[in-house]
């Protein structure tokens, strides 16, 4: 099982990343596209990628604004995979528009 991280440890990492917001004993992002489709390639990438280190974001998706959701829920909270997954996260933006 993975080790929850600290608060101390989730403000640390949470400077790491750009734009993901501490909520909900998760950490949150929302993405905006500039219309439907490139917001569901987004989702087509992140489900890939989420799929390879078996860890699983919550997925909102509102025409072309997609919010991503962590949380490692066996734990119960924030963990080492919620960070790493999220950076992944971010760099499949990209490749999706």
């Amino acid at each position: 099982m993975t080790e929850k991280l600290s608060t101390a440890e989730i403000q640390q990492r949470l400077k790491e990343l750009n734009g993901w917001q501490l909520a909900d004993n998760a950490i949150k992002k929302q993405f905006v596209f500039e219309s439907f489709m490139p917001a569901i390639r987004f989702v087509n990438r992140v489900a890939e990628l989420a799929e390879t280190v078996d860890h699983h974001p919550d997925i909102t998706i509102n025409y072309r604004k997609v919010t991503m959701g962590l949380s490692t829920h066996s734990a119960g909270g924030l963990t080492q995979k919620d960070f790493a997954l999220a950076e992944r996260i971010d760099g499949a933006v990209g490749e999706s528009r």
